[in-house]
């Protein structure tokens, strides 16, 4: 029971992390008609300027406003510079070029910091756990992640929801040219919501650093799943990509804690156990593949 406790709030606060990723990608793609597969690269680049500005300063305080900004300029440079020009290209023309990104991203990170990663210590205050129920100790930094992650989602609902700039990203999402005819500046809309996804990508990098450490190419490994989260929770539907993060960093967690254990029980350790790791990154694709069987939209397709 303890563990299982345990692994579900590991599940939780893996799907917290997605769901500032795919909060993001979702409103970029269902706005904007972009495919961005940049958006990790953002990710990393907040990581980066956090894990420096800690190294630099020894203060976790300044290190987070730093990450922060990193991302969200890199985001709106992003759009202007490159984005602003493929609205009208198709999806391969926008594919090619944000692939290019992430090689421009990569090789500037290699450049500035080098190849090896950088690793992050815990904010000090952090650095203890918590007993959720007597006898249950658990981090408190993953508990911090767990709260940031669903104090962002509040916001977030409540700027989309009640608010004029909610509302233009819900009219822009399903009816892109009406808004346009009303008179709204759509070229700076996309900027804003350009920059905040970068914004949060640049959030959940600097929150993974202590845990996962900084590295180049760190943004492409969590990208793919950011993606499925993304699919089965329905594009441009912020609520969508909330649901669907934590159902996969559930499902994802879960199968990789439980599974090895159930297959011991029908053949060898070492066998079950490279069987178990491989059905285990299978496990959210499987998942993916029922929730667009039933779903073919997504669990809460096209309303933000």
């Amino acid at each position: 029971m303890v563990l299982l406790l345990e692994q579900l709030l590991n599940g939780l606060q893996l799907g917290v992390m997605l769901f500032l990723l795919a909060a993001g990608l979702t409103l970029v793609f269902g706005i904007m008609g972009v495919i961005n597969l940049a958006h990790g690269s953002l990710y990393m680049v907040g990581a980066f300027a956090a894990a420096w500005v800690a190294a630099q300063t020894g203060s976790a305080l300044l290190a987070v406003p730093a990450g922060l900004a990193a991302a969200a300029l890199a985001g709106m440079a992003v759009e202007l510079l490159v984005l602003r020009r493929l609205y009208a290209r198709d999806h391969l023309d926008q594919v090619l070029a944000t692939f290019g990104l992430i090689l421009f991203f990569n090789q500037g990170a290699i450049l500035l910091f080098g190849r090896q990663p950088l690793f992050v210590d815990i904010p000090e205050g952090l650095r203890g756990a918590v007993e959720i129920i007597p006898g249950v100790p658990y981090p408190a930094y993953r508990l911090a992640i767990l709260a940031v992650g669903l104090l962002v989602a509040a916001g977030l609902y409540g700027l989309i929801r009640h608010t004029r700039t909610g509302m233009l990203v819900r009219a822009g999402a399903t009816h892109r040219e009406m808004v346009r005819a009303l008179g709204v500046d759509v070229r700076k809309l996309y900027t804003l919501v350009f920059g905040l996804g970068a914004l949060l990508a640049g959030l959940a990098g600097l929150m993974a650093g202590p845990i996962f450490s900084v590295q180049v190419g760190m943004g492409e490994q969590i990208l793919i799943m950011t993606f499925v989260v993304v699919v089965i929770g329905g594009i441009g539907s912020v609520r969508g990509a909330l649901a669907g993060a934590l159902l996969v960093g559930l499902v994802d967690t879960l199968l990789r804690a439980y599974l090895p254990a159930l297959l011991r029980g029908a053949m060898q350790g070492p066998d079950a156990d490279a069987l178990a790791a491989g059905l285990a990154s299978m496990g959210v694709y499987l998942l993916m593949a029922l929730v667009l069987l039933l779903r073919p939209r997504g669990l809460f397709p096209a309303h933000a």
